[in-house]
């Protein structure tokens, strides 16, 4: 079985966790596939990354922080370029965004996908180039899409017929052609957590497959002339581990292309399949290869167009969380250890919800370990939570760390590269942990850690 974003596939957690968590043989061994490729724990019992003991990155940096791999987030981007070679792989920028990762997936050949134009804004100061960026979002203001016309972002997917307003008059007031795609919903349900599916019929993103809504887009802008339709658009949502329902919505996205050419005798030149490839959060999760996956979208593509007697179009996919977030763990210290009756132990670290919502608003989980040090092998079933008030800041809700977890150690959760400094907050009046580069024996700091000063400096009271 897969675990999945809703806690409830994974049955009665109470004080016993989960059914499929099981105490392993030694409670210090590292999982690989929970881990960046770097990570390795040290003849000291302490966890390595890039060649550096975490505790001397935790001496110079502080807890909590965003560890990044940079030669796994790097060797990440090159597998799903490769495993798609011929197609344009996005980069999701929602995962997570600074200008040292727009700079990684630039340099290695990736494109980048933005929603807003806070994002856009980092990738233009970053030095991506503007041809290499598609605007998302599904409520763009105008002035988002005034500066996307004005840059010259390589596509924006309209999401809206008041937006096919806005940025037709855009384009007639600044004499551009910006090239377009339709965000179509075709009306798949992927097996996830329900707030990241995404191509349902009852949600805000697209326009409708079934309603017609989709056919009327394309008209309306092929018949105004202003904006350059270059391609349809799906996206059925995130944590996603197999192809099944790509060929679905391939299906039908290409029906919508095929209508296009016989209506308008226009043949659409690219599509794009969106992605929201799933990560291993615990040992449940399955994660496929892109070079598997490529295979078989390319191949189900193929199918389809055949069947249609349609040329295949110039494919482009949008990983998600897949690039980036196994790429980093975040580190924490250990502040309390608390035996709550015999029910369970809860080990409290100095983070939370503020550096991870996730738990808290996808009832997600993750994995941890004692990075500090090699603890006792006998095993504790433990719950990791925050400093927050709330009795649902939750970190890690169920895991099984060494008996003698004591305040002062350092914990290591893994996946955490992908919405969790993108979602920080700064709940409690609690400053956002940096993100820490390291690569080939060095540390950097790319995301710097916020201050009481910056809190303080945005109230003018």
């Amino acid at each position: 079985m897969r675990a999945h974003e809703a806690g409830a596939l994974h049955g009665d957690i109470g004080s016993r966790g989960p059914a499929w968590l099981r105490p392993p043989s030694d409670v210090n061994d590292l999982v690989p596939e929970l881990w960046p490729v770097t990570v390795t724990r040290s003849e000291k019992g302490s966890l390595t990354i890039g060649g550096l003991d975490v505790r001397d990155i935790a001496q110079e940096h502080g807890t909590p922080a965003y560890i990044l791999d940079e030669a796994d987030v790097r060797e990440r981007c090159r597998r799903f370029r490769n495993g798609f070679a011929g197609a344009d792989v996005y980069y999701a920028g929602k995962a997570f965004l600074c200008k040292a990762m727009v700079r990684i997936i630039a340099e290695e050949g990736l494109s980048l996908d933005v929603c807003t134009g806070g994002e856009l804004a980092v990738a233009l100061a970053a030095g991506m180039p503007p041809e290499r960026i598609g605007l998302h979002g599904n409520n763009k203001s105008g002035s988002e899409l005034r500066r996307a016309v004005e840059a010259g972002v390589g596509r924006i997917v309209v999401d809206s017929f008041e937006e096919i307003d806005r940025l037709t008059a855009i384009a007639k007031d600044k004499n551009k052609t910006p090239k377009v795609m339709v965000r179509v919903t075709v009306g798949v349900e992927a097996h996830t957590h329900e707030y990241i599916a995404t191509a349902h019929e009852d949600q805000k993103f697209g326009f409708s497959l079934f309603g017609g809504a989709a056919a009327q887009a394309v008209d309306k802008i092929i018949e105004e002339k202003k904006l350059d339709l270059i391609g349809l658009h799906s996206h059925i949502g995130s944590q996603i581990f197999d192809t099944s329902a790509f060929e679905l919505s391939a299906r039908r996205l290409l029906q919508l292309h095929k209508q296009v050419q016989d209506k308008h005798k226009i043949e659409l030149p690219e599509m794009d399949l969106g992605g929201g490839f799933g990560i291993a959060y615990t040992t449940q999760d399955d994660p496929a290869d892109p070079a598997d996956l490529g295979a078989q979208m390319f191949g189900l593509v193929k199918r389809e167009c055949d069947a249609l007697q349609l040329n295949v179009p110039r494919l482009s996919v949008e990983p998600g969380r897949a690039i980036v977030g196994p790429s980093v763990f975040t580190l924490y210290e250990v502040g309390t250890v608390k035996d709550v009756d015999g029910i369970r132990t809860y080990v409290s670290v100095d983070g939370g919800m503020s550096d991870n919502i996730r738990t808290a608003l996808y009832d997600s989980w993750y994995s941890a370990t004692i990075a500090s040090r090699k603890g006792d092998n006998t095993p504790m079933l433990a719950r990791v939570v925050g400093k927050h008030c709330e009795a649902g800041d939750i970190v890690v809700k169920d895991e099984f760390l060494p008996a003698d977890v004591r305040p002062g150690d350092l914990l290591a959760v893994p996946g955490t590269g992908a919405y969790c400094r993108s979602m920080a907050s700064n709940y409690n009046h609690v400053p956002r942990p940096p993100v820490i580069a390291v690569a080939n024996g060095a540390a950097r700091v790319i995301m710097r850690r916020e201050t009481e000063d910056d809190l303080l400096a945005l109230d003018v009271g």
